[in-house]
């Protein structure tokens, strides 16, 4: 596995506006913001309508991670490997509302899987490699909060 460098030096855009009202619940997702964080906690009667960031990204269709996966494995293994990306979202989901799969699509490749977070871009290639070895790489940009993963076996 090789990584270029940490994203820790750039502000994340969508966690870096303005903080909502709190507390706040998105209309979408249910998601909850209080005491400074989204959960997935019950929302209070009070509770303002606000677009979570996961959500906002979604509709933006802005991604701020890419996970490619190609190579020969991922054609024997395809219902395995998106069964583990698909569970990798959900244990990493249940505990941040904003780590979330944008989409799951064919690409010329192999596949391509967008998410809502950098970090759970990189989880999904470490998930892969950790389960199946390979060949993993990491680039982060230099200018923006997006990380673009690439899985091969």
């Amino acid at each position: 596995m090789k990584s270029s460098r940490l994203v820790q030096e750039h502000e994340e855009p969508y966690r870096a506006r303005a903080r909502p009202p709190e507390p706040a619940k998105c209309p979408s997702c249910r998601a909850v913001f209080n005491a400074g964080k989204w959960s997935w906690d019950p929302a209070p009667e009070d509770a303002h309508p606000h677009k979570c960031p996961a959500c906002q990204r979604i509709h933006d269709r802005f991604p701020a991670g890419y996970v490619t996966i190609k190579g020969g494995f991922f054609e024997k293994h395809r219902d395995e490997i998106i069964a583990l990306i698909t569970s990798k979202e959900g244990l990493e989901k249940a505990d941040d509302p904003l780590q979330r799969i944008i989409a799951i699509e064919e690409v010329r490749e192999g596949l391509q899987v967008t998410t809502t977070d950098s970090y759970l871009a990189r989880g999904i290639g470490e998930a892969l490699h950790d389960t199946y070895q390979g060949d993993l790489k990491l680039r982060y940009s230099r200018d923006e909060y997006l990380l673009r993963a690439t899985w091969k076996r």
